[in-house]
C-alpha cells in the first residue's frame, strides 16, 4: 500500500507518492493558482496526484491515504481549511472538495510545519522519539507537535502555531495583529530587522560592506557570515537571536517536556554555528536541569522532502 502528500506552498504544490516507511519513490507538482476558485485548485492538485500515482505503478486500489500539508490553519476533524492566507482560502471544505477525486480514501490535512515534524519523527532526525517539537525558522516561523507518533494540532488546528507566541510583552508589531510574538524574534525576517536597525552604529560592520551600504540587501546569511568572522555588529544580532530562540525552547519544554526539539528552515541552514550556539545557551534557562536531562536539539535532515512525507503519514 502506498499515500499520497502533498507540500501546498504559495507558489507551487509538490506532491509525492509515499510507502509506509516514509520513502517517497514517485514526485509530481503543479503550480500554485490564486486566481483560480479553490475548487478548480484542488481539481489540478488531484489530477497530478492521479497521475503522479499512475506513474509511480500503482492505482487507486493500493492507495491508502491523501494528506496535504497547507500554510495556514487546518482543521482536521472537519476537513476546513478556515483561514490559508497565501492561497487566498478561506473556510475551504477541502476534504469534501479532494474526495470527490478519491472517492472512499481517508484525506487529511494539517499546517505544513506540524507535517514537516510529522516527517522527520517517521523518517527524519527524531525518528524513534517518543515525542518531538519542530520549529521551522524561515520568513516566519512555524512548528510541530509529535507525541506518540501523531501529531497533535490542538482543539482547533492552532495548537502548534509556535510562532505566535508571546515572548515580549507589547513588543513588535506582529502581521497577525498581535504585538511581541515570537516570529518576531526568531524569522530569517527578525534577523534582518535586527541588523538593519543597528547598522548606523557600525560603520566599519562588514555587514555595511555586505550589502554595499543599502540596508534594504541585507539577508539573515549576509548577518550570520558576519557573525562567524567575529562582526561585532554580527555577534550581537546573532547573540540576541540565540537567546530568544533558547528562552522560547525553555518555554516549550516548561510545558511539554518534549524528548528532542528539531530546528527547520531557512535559518537552520547555519549549521552547526547556530546548532552548538543554542545548545549551549539553553541550559541557561532549563527548569530542574541538574535533576532532568535537558530535551536534545537537532538540526532537522529531510529538507524540502519533509512536507510530502509527513502529509502523506497524516492520519
Amino acid at each position: 500500500m502506498v499515500r499520497i502528500g502533498m507540500d501546498v506552498g504559495g507558489t507551487g504544490i509538490q506532491m509525492g507518492v509515499v510507502s509506509d516507511k516514509g520513502e517517497i519513490l514517485e514526485k509530481g507538482a503543479v503550480v500554485t493558482r490564486t486566481d483560480l476558485p479553490f475548487s478548480e485548485q484542488i481539481t489540478q492538485m488531484a489530477e497530478c496526484a492521479l497521475d503522479t500515482l499512475k506513474r509511480s505503478g500503482h492505482t487507486l486500489d493500493d492507495l491508502r491515504s491523501v494528506g496535504a500539508g497547507v500554510p495556514g490553519v487546518a482543521d482536521q476533524r472537519t476537513g476546513v481549511i478556515p483561514l490559508c492566507t497565501n492561497l487566498g482560502w478561506h473556510h475551504v471544505p477541502f476534504r469534501e472538495e479532494m474526495g470527490k477525486h478519491f472517492p472512499g480514501k481517508p484525506i487529511c490535512i494539517d499546517n505544513d510545519a506540524t507535517v514537516a515534524g510529522l516527517a522527520e519523527s517517521v523518517a527524519g532526525v527524531s525518528a524513534g522519539t517518543s515525542s518531538s517539537v519542530f520549529i521551522t525558522l524561515g520568513t516566519g516561523v512555524g512548528g510541530g507537535i509529535v507525541i506518540g507518533g501523531k501529531v497533535w494540532s490542538g482543539a482547533h488546528g492552532i495548537g502548534s502555531e509556535i510562532g505566535h507566541m508571546t515572548l515580549e510583552l507589547d513588543g513588535e508589531p506582529c502581521t497577525c495583529g498581535n504585538r511581541g510574538c515570537l516570529e518576531r524574534y526568531c524569522s530569517a525576517t527578525a534577523i534582518i530587522r535586527m541588523a538593519r536597525e543597528r547598522l548606523d552604529f557600525y560603520p566599519d560592520s562588514l555587514i555595511r560592506e555586505s550589502c554595499g551600504g543599502d540596508a534594504s540587501k541585507i539577508n539573515a546569511r549576509m548577518v550570520f557570515d558576519a557573525a562567524r568572522q567575529g562582526d561585532p555588529l554580527g555577534e550581537k544580532v546573532f547573540r540576541r537571536y540565540v537567546i530568544y530562540l533558547s528562552q522560547a525552547i525553555n518555554t516549550i519544554t516548561a510545558i511539554l517536556d518534549p524528548e528532542m526539539f528539531v530546528l527547520g528552515g531557512g535559518v537552520s541552514k547555519a549549521g552547526d554555528f547556530l546548532l552548538d550556539a543554542v545548545r549551549a545557551e539553553v541550559p541557561k534557562y532549563a527548569l530542574f536541569k541538574d535533576a532532568f536531562p535537558l530535551p536534545r536539539i537537532e538540526l532537522a535532515r529531510l529538507g524540502t522532502d519533509a512536507g510530502i512525507i509527513g502529509a502523506a503519514m497524516l492520519q
